[in-house]
């Protein structure tokens, strides 16, 4: 089944404007300090936001959270231990899809009056133990299917992806390489990645296999860490800098896993998107893919259509290393930054507000039109999950 319901800005049918500020994030880590708890880490990231936006705690009568690792605890003990009255509460948890999944009912909360100010955030304490964890349990196909095989974690699944997409579009590691190593160039002027060492084609291309045709550079790594936004109406924002909500669309369970993975979610999603949003793929300034590997971020580029058709593949690559396209993961996306767990679905879109209120310090692009896409949570041979939110910058 898919939902094809877009939360609309103004315009005919869309109701009251929303808007996304305050975009934060905690420090990310590949090893976490002792103590370090992933209640702590969602609430400096709750903390950061607000304090970004220029909101009071107090003020917060909406909360959305994401995590795969808060444990006995929930989104309720988490307002709770904050201090926090709320109106709406939501916990997602859809992993890569979480932020655009939170963003859309957000939006309708705020449209429908149930709350005036919504935190949205995602993060995990990702240690070696939860890590190992994680992937040994995701869901019940792989505990009971995939784990017995034994097969620890997906990176076996997406080899199998990236081989079937390497032989559809005629693509070579080097062409992988051509995305990971401009996504460590933009790293590299990131101080929040945690992966900021230079990195050349001959780096990529020897680094150890870990699942053919995947190598070390292709697969995310975890990290410790948190991700926010403060979400509210246009008009309490006044002179706060703000990215608008154009249209979020969502899509699940698009091929009941018969599909072969190499289109997501998105070719649902992309079409209302763009409709409901007055824009096209022509008209994007940024766009931040979920990126846990590099053929998942091209799967998701060609279905938004910021890729035009299989033959254009190749050449978009080439010219994405010669930063001659529209600029992709400028955080440094995943591969580079880290990943911290279910706060691996909201990187993305913390980093398309700070593109779009220029608070990107070191990396900043001319960007007024933004889209962000997520993709997550592989039931038993790819992710099933997808949306996309296109933002647009404030006037």
């Amino acid at each position: 089944m898919t939902n094809h319901n877009p939360a609309r800005s103004g315009g005919p049918g869309g109701g009251t404007g929303v808007s996304v500020a305050g975009p934060a994030e905690t420090p990310y880590t590949r090893h976490a300090p002792a103590g370090t708890t992933t209640a702590r880490l969602l609430a400096d990231a709750v903390l950061a936001a607000t304090r970004a936006a220029g909101i009071e705690l107090r003020h917060v009568d909406g909360l959305g959270v994401a995590s795969f690792t808060l444990g006995h605890d929930h989104a309720i003990d988490l307002a709770w231990r904050m201090g926090l009255r709320l109106g709406w509460l939501m916990q997602d948890t859809n992993g890569g899809a979480s932020a655009g999944g939170l963003l859309q009912h957000a939006v309708r909360a705020i449209q429908a009056g149930d709350a005036s100010v919504i935190v949205l955030v995602a993060g995990d304490h990702m240690d070696r133990a939860a890590h190992e964890s994680l992937v040994r349990s995701y869901n019940s196909a792989t505990a009971e299917h995939l784990t017995p095989l034994p097969m620890t974690g997906p990176n076996a699944l997406f080899a199998m992806l990236t081989s079937r997409q390497m032989e559809q579009l005629g693509l070579t590691r080097e062409d992988y390489g051509r995305l990971v190593v401009t996504q460590r160039r933009w790293a590299r002027r990131n101080p929040g990645a945690v992966y900021r060492e230079p990195m050349t084609m001959a780096d990529y291309l020897a680094a150890p296999a870990v699942a053919d045709p995947l190598h070390r550079y292709d697969c995310v790594p975890p990290v410790s860490g948190a991700n926010a936004v403060v979400v509210a109406a246009d008009d309490r924002w006044g002179d706060t800098p703000r990215a608008r909500v154009l249209a979020v669309t969502t899509s699940y369970n698009s091929d009941d896993q018969v599909g072969s993975g190499l289109s997501t979610g998105l070719v649902h999603c992309a079409p209302r998107a763009w409709e409901c949003a007055g824009a096209g793929p022509e008209d994007l300034d940024v766009v931040s893919c979920y990126d846990d590997y590099p053929a998942v971020v091209l799967a998701q580029l060609r279905d938004l259509g910021v890729i035009d058709g299989d033959a254009a593949v190749p050449a978009f690559l080439r010219e994405l290393a010669e930063d001659r396209t529209v600029p992709v993961n400028t955080s440094g996306g995943q591969l580079s930054a880290g990943q911290a767990g279910a706060g691996g679905g909201m990187h993305g879109l913390v980093e398309v507000v700070r593109q779009l209120t220029g608070e990107a310090e070191g990396r900043q692009v001319r960007a007024r039109l933004g889209v962000v896409s997520g993709y997550g949570m592989v039931l038993y041979r790819h992710g099933a999950c997808a949306n996309m939110a296109v933002l647009g910058a404030a006037a």
